[in-house]
């Protein structure tokens, strides 16, 4: 449960005296304040305050930022923190975020400010990473505790962590440990001072003894409470992706506009076709552009019915559903080479309901510019006066329909609003083909399209192509041509080398790039060793960023070795050992994702234009958002809009989505979530303490260490 600490409230003269209010404004503070749904967020330019931005940003809930570097910034005086509205007292502010527990030069005004402010209106501070030390409600980290590298600890929440605000864990937080030649953690492990009122909440063992120090705690003191953290991280490592979410509800109380939560979808394309293999002698796949000239003899690669009782026995242990992007023409293709016989396809057409579909076109043809494949890399055919040559609208629309009549015959449960074109084909690709297709967008329409993928790593907003939006998939570097463990090595060695080493080059091109090799992998080891720990730290990464965005493979890694599986499995077992049973993977299907990343970018955008307002007074909560913009939230169960439970359960809290009325939404909180009160201290607060040390910065959390797992 939240602890929610209640105070009596200040004095009339008190409460002038705190925040420089005119007299005539005394007579609103016998009525609860108005806290209105923003954060204050205070940064250093440090990778702290800036993972904690971009978790608010992520999730929609807003934030005002207050740049120490800038000297044209605002001072934060109590007029900047708070006002009358209405008669009503009104703190600007839910929370406050500072780099550290006292950022700022020895007696200053603006941390006294605060110091009074969070008194006053019982606001939270947030200390982004900070030194242990007694002014934290810690011992130094000389007496008895630790500074240093964290890398490879496990840290644990502890009984009042749980019982608190990460109480959507199970208990293990474990540091990266991505390089063994790069620093990427540094933390104080200290004890509570003596006398402190501080609970740990996460903690970790001191090196080399039996005791433990604190990493998160809470500190309350002076009538204010402080949540303390005393290791430095950045906003993609997963120490700090697991305790993000406790970090926001902490200083929010549980109350905020935004929600976050974990996400993993897999849409495995071109099922019902074959897919061609990589040959490891050529470099290339035989059947496909990449091989100049024709070279090379296909050898196809395609799923069997065994495959598809392993699939769906992987289903049943894992409780996930594949999203199955099918070509139609595969069977047909199939079945007249071997006298009307597809095992698969009637293995996986009786399994139908145990799956998802989704449309990939009947023949999975290439639906952008006509294709000159004379030449490697290919490029646009084009007409007599210069112009590109484009797949027709009719061409298009005959792809998606015909595998739409063929998938309804065979009575699979297709949703008509979901395409993923052939190798995302249509819409543009670069350098080859700068724009999209313009008879694209005709033919979506033409077949009621409104949900269309887009790869990611090309493509990454979503976006209008016609009436349809695009659901940008992440791709996993478990390749399409390769149905075997050492076939995909060996391409992932030649693309990921130097030339000197037999190599593509890629890196050498492209330095940024964050797959590069020192050394090609052994083909028989690198598969397990190398690239299903890295790809599944990607795709974990992904999960644990609020982000919904599917990933997607291909039917030939269910076949042969099934080589998707350990990746697979491994996002949903790490996962599985992180979370309690109150925080599932969400899985949703194509269309949902796309009206989800919809939903979030007109709330981003009316957030960014200034014309969304949130605010609590007592046990109640008003959002005003413009018409057609539905209104996110996240609060305790319980909460009610009018008259009816809001949202849906997830994380021990209940979030979700609003009408979009453009009318002002009130929804009431429960009983057992007490407003923040007010504390009295008729006596003088104890002085505001001088600056904190510098804290250290390892070179892996600024920037952020490669994902490198050949230690």
């Amino acid at each position: 449960m939240k602890r929610t600490i209640r105070t009596s409230a200040l004095t009339v003269g008190a409460l002038i005296a705190a925040l420089a209010l005119p007299a005539g404004a005394a007579h609103a503070d016998t009525a609860a304040p108005r806290i209105d749904l923003r954060v204050l967020l205070v940064s250093d330019g440090g990778p702290a305050t800036e993972a904690i931005a971009a978790e608010l940003d992520a999730a929609g809930t807003p934030y005002t930022e207050i740049d120490l570097d800038r000297p044209d910034r605002p001072a934060i005086d109590s007029g900047f923190l708070a006002d009358t509205v209405e008669g009503r007292s009104r703190a600007k502010f839910q929370a406050v975020v500072l780099p550290n527990d006292n950022p700022f030069a020895a007696g200053s005004a603006e941390m006294a400010a605060l110091a009074s402010y969070e008194r006053t209106y019982a606001i939270p501070q947030v200390d982004a990473y900070t030194y242990a030390r007694p002014e934290a409600g810690l011992q130094y980290p000389v007496s008895g505790g630790y500074s240093g590298s964290l890398d490879g600890v496990r840290a644990e929440v502890t009984a009042a962590g749980k019982a608190g605000p990460f109480g959507y864990l199970d208990g293990s937080v474990p540091f990266e440990d991505n390089s063994s030649d790069v620093g990427e953690s540094y933390a104080y492990l200290s004890a509570p001072a003596p006398g402190a009122d501080f609970t740990p909440y996460v903690d970790a063992p001191v090196p080399g003894t039996s005791r433990r120090g604190s990493l998160v705690g809470e500190y309350r003191h002076d009538g204010r409470r402080e949540l303390v953290v005393t290791f430095v991280y950045n906003r993609y490592q997963q120490q700090f992706r697991l305790l993000a979410r406790g970090i926001v509800e902490w200083m929010t109380g549980g109350v905020h506009l935004g929600a976050s939560r974990n996400y993993f979808a897999v849409h495995v394309d071109d099922v019902f076709a074959a897919d061609d293999r990589w040959d490891t002698q050529l470099d290339c796949t035989p059947g496909d552009v990449d091989c100049a000239g024709g070279a090379g003899t296909p050898h196809p690669i395609r799923m069997t019915p065994a495959d598809v009782d392993y699939a769906t026995a992987w289903q049943n242990s894992h409780h996930f559903t594949l999203d199955l992007v099918f070509n139609g023409s595969g069977s047909l293709d199939q079945r007249e080479d071997n006298n009307g016989v597809d095992r698969l396809a009637d293995r996986l057409i009786a399994d139908r309901n145990r799956f998802r579909w989704v449309n990939h076109t009947y023949t999975h043809a290439f639906l952008g510019c006509e294709q000159d494949i004379t030449m490697v890399p290919w490029r646009c055919a084009t007409n007599a006066d210069g112009s590109t040559k484009w797949v027709s609208r009719t061409a298009i629309s005959d792809e998606i329909a015909n595998n739409r009549v063929w998938g309804l015959a065979a009575g699979l449960p297709l949703d008509d609003s979901e395409l993923v074109t052939g190798e995302h084909s249509g819409l543009k690709v670069l350098p080859q083909q700068p724009d999209d297709n313009p008879d694209l967008a005709p033919a979506l329409a033409d077949n009621h399209v409104t949900w269309l993928a887009a790869d990611n790593s090309r493509d990454t907003e979503q976006r209008r192509v016609g009436a349809a939006m695009t659901v940008p998939r992440h791709p996993m570097n478990v390749f399409y041509n390769a149905g075997r463990a050492a076939e995909e090595v060996d391409e992932y060695n030649w693309l990921y080398t130097g030339r000197a080493q037999g190599g593509s080059g890629i890196c050498e091109d492209n330095p940024a790039t964050t797959t590069c090799l020192p050394a090609p992998l052994d083909t028989s080891t690198g598969y397990t060793g190398h690239i299903v720990p890295l790809e599944t730290r990607i795709a974990l990464g992904h999960v644990l960023s609020n982000d919904p965005k599917p990933h997607f493979i291909h039917q030939s890694n269910l076949a042969e070795d099934r080589i998707a599986y350990p990746v697979l499995s491994g996002v949903l077992d790490g996962y599985d050992a992180l979370f309690a049973d109150n925080t599932p993977v969400v899985n949703l299907r194509m269309k949902d994702i796309g009206t989800e990343l919809q939903r979030r970018a007109a709330w981003n955008s009316a957030l960014r234009a200034g014309r969304i307002t949130a605010y609590r007074v007592g046990d109640t909560v008003t959002i005003q958002a413009p018409n057609g913009v539905a209104a996110t939230a996240t609060l305790p169960t319980g909460a009610q809009l009018s008259g009816s439970a809001f949202g849906t359960a997830y994380a021990g809290e209940v979030s979700g989505w609003a009408p979009a009325t453009g009318s002002p939404l009130t929804l009431t909180l429960p009983a057992s979530a007490a407003a923040p009160s007010r504390t009295a201290h008729a006596s003088r607060p104890a002085p505001v303490t001088g600056p904190a040390p510098d804290t250290r910065v390892p070179a892996g959390v600024t920037p952020q260490v490669s994902h490198d797992t050949d230690h």
